[in-house]
């Protein structure tokens, strides 16, 4: 093991014996990133260059540890989540870890969302969510990771909370923050790609402290794992599908009682009985929709499915989790939400059925458009 050398990308311990493990780093690498004053470990060097993730041992106890400090730290926490998977980036029982902590709440990917959404109507969804879960947030901002234009809000809001104290940033994997934390650093100090990037989960593997000006940092703390996000059943090619990187396009189906929508053969949503009505999809614009009739719906999925229904791809269907039903009786406009996917809109009084992966949620919610 490299004593007090890590790497720079995404905070691990550097070591050149243990090639699965974390920080792991070829020894002649080793000594040319010595040389050259940039040292990654081999797992940030192929993400960077070669956008290849790596497997890394690493468990729930190691994340959760590196967390339970916070509570007894004078610290803002900045909390992150994917507002496109509000329900998937909770962090179960983070009221515990923070203690006395401000939070400030930033919802991440608001540039995906229908510009119809209204921020307004997305802030106060998520206040009631945080409540819900325990949380009682001093703010609530919306955010893109991706736009240089949103970090202005962001800065001030973090400059208004933070009172000359450390800065915690935290959120489950996938949500963005590493890409958030990069475009702080670059709009504050110019600094580009500091630390590793990926839309794969579980990026950054220990602390990374990023000085302040006022002696203090800004720290990014690892993902935590949340074992029921709908990106930990995918593979690459898949994420890139249902991961949205621009506005999603609205979907709209007229349907009859007696039909079915498969989002690719991730989701299926069954209208079960009511009037024919209008349904709105709201997806990443790659997910492809294919419709049928409920009594054929069971053998349609069990044919197509890694083949017209994809994702998931035909190599990963054997060990996909089988898709579990929701059903839901509806009174008014409202969404019926797949975590980490999207959601669809029930414009009228219905009985559907929302189907999705063993562990992820189906949820409803009013409508937020």
């Amino acid at each position: 093991m490299i004593e007090e050398l890590r790497c720079i990308g995404c905070g691990a311990a550097i070591q050149t014996t243990e090639p699965q493990e974390k920080g792991y780093t070829p020894k002649a690498a080793l000594q040319k990133a010595q040389e050259a004053d940039e040292v990654y470990c081999q797992r940030c060097f192929r993400l960077r260059h070669y956008n290849e993730i790596q497997d890394v041992q690493l468990n729930d106890d190691e994340f959760l540890h590196l967390l339970s400090g916070i509570a007894a730290e004078d610290a803002l926490i900045v909390y992150v989540v994917d507002i496109f998977d509000f329900n998937g980036s909770l962090i179960p029982g983070l009221h515990r870890f923070v203690g006395d902590n401000p939070v400030l709440l930033v919802g991440n990917k608001v540039d995906i969302l229908p510009k119809s959404l209204k921020r307004g109507k997305m802030t106060q969804w998520m206040r009631e969510r945080a409540h819900e879960a325990g949380l009682r947030p001093v703010d609530i901002l919306l955010t893109s990771a991706k736009k240089k234009s949103e970090m202005a809000g962001l800065l001030e809001k973090i400059e208004t909370y933070r009172e000359n104290r450390n800065v915690y940033v935290v959120g489950v994997t996938n949500v963005g923050k590493s890409t958030l934390i990069n475009q702080i650093i670059h709009t504050s100090a110019g600094v580009q790609e500091l630390i590793t990037t990926s839309q794969f989960p579980g990026t950054t593997l220990d602390k990374i402290e990023i000085p302040l000006d006022d002696g203090h940092f800004l720290i990014d703390t690892p993902g935590i794992i949340h074992h029921h996000q709908m990106a930990h059943y995918l593979g690459k090619k898949d994420l890139r599908i249902i991961s949205p990187n621009k506005e999603i396009k609205p979907k709209a189906y007229q349907l009859n009682p007696g039909q079915t929508l498969f989002l690719g053969g991730l989701a299926r949503f069954d209208f079960i009985q009511g009037e024919r009505s209008s349904f709105i999809a709201y997806v990443s614009n790659d997910v492809l929709i294919h419709r049928t009739k409920l009594e054929n719906a069971d053998g349609f999925y069990e044919k197509h499915c890694g083949g017209l229904l994809q994702p998931p791809q035909s190599d990963e269907v054997e060990n996909f989790p089988k898709l579990i039903r929701f059903e839901f009786s509806v009174k008014e406009k409202t969404d019926i939400v797949f975590a980490g996917l999207g959601w669809i809109t029930v414009t009228e009084p219905a009985v559907i059925a929302g189907w999705a992966p063993k562990g992820v949620e189906v949820i409803r919610r009013k409508a937020l458009i």
